[in-house]
């Protein structure tokens, strides 16, 4: 059975969706601020998220910051494009506006649970990245990567053999950080060398002077 956690502060609202989800025998987790649903997900593991963004404590936003492999989708009165498109770059799923259909709701549920199964991986030589769970493989070995450090590996691996510019990677840091600057840059990179090196020998990060850096041939 598959478990979504209803993060809503609004209990109408909160008790309309739990309802919904009920009737189509979905286990449910309910929070009713930012801190509580963090608290929720320290515990529980969950497929999806439903996720109100004018919440107490934490707001949606900086909720969807600090997650990085459970889909998300956005259910919230804030209409405007800029709102909408800024929850989608910072690693939200999907996002619908209230009133929301109840049969709309239920097919997007559908589309991301059924998406969340597709575990992409990019690879190369003994580097395997999940694009689904956010794990990179060294060979056996499993590490645990965070956010925008799997964002940066994901940048480098898509770009085999190419300069994965500084501007670019700071633009990922800033997205899921606000602390977009070059040595932070650094200290990511730095990090993910770190957690490779557990494993191998091999210096798979290798930096183009003043430009960025890229996958080592």
């Amino acid at each position: 059975m598959k478990k979504i956690l209803i993060v809503e502060d609004d209990a109408s609202i909160h008790s309309i969706i739990e309802e919904i989800l009920k009737q189509e025998n979905y286990a449910i987790l309910n929070a009713y601020s930012g801190t509580e649903a963090l608290m929720l997900l320290e515990k529980n593991q969950v497929d999806l998220i439903l996720l109100d963004l004018m919440l107490p404590g934490l707001n949606g936003e900086e909720i969807i910051k600090k997650i990085n492999h459970i889909p998300i989708i956005v259910i919230s009165a804030k209409i405007a494009t800029e709102d909408k498109v800024n929850c989608l770059l910072i690693g939200a799923n999907d996002y619908i506006t209230k009133p929301f259909d109840k049969n709309e709701l239920l097919a997007r549920i559908k589309v991301q649970l059924r998406d969340s199964k597709i575990n992409l991986e990019l690879t190369y030589k003994n580097l395997k990245l999940l694009t689904n769970s956010h794990i990179l493989m060294v060979g056996d070995h499993r590490i645990n990567l965070t956010k925008t450090e799997y964002a940066i590996m994901k940048q480098l691996l898509l770009n085999i053999n190419q300069v994965v510019t500084k501007t670019k990677l700071l633009e990922l840091i800033s997205l899921d950080t606000d602390d977009g600057n070059e040595e932070s840059l650094r200290v990511h990179i730095s990090n993910l060398r770190n957690k490779i090196r557990q494993y191998t020998n091999d210096d798979y990060i290798e930096s183009v002077w003043g430009v960025g850096f890229k996958i080592k041939e």
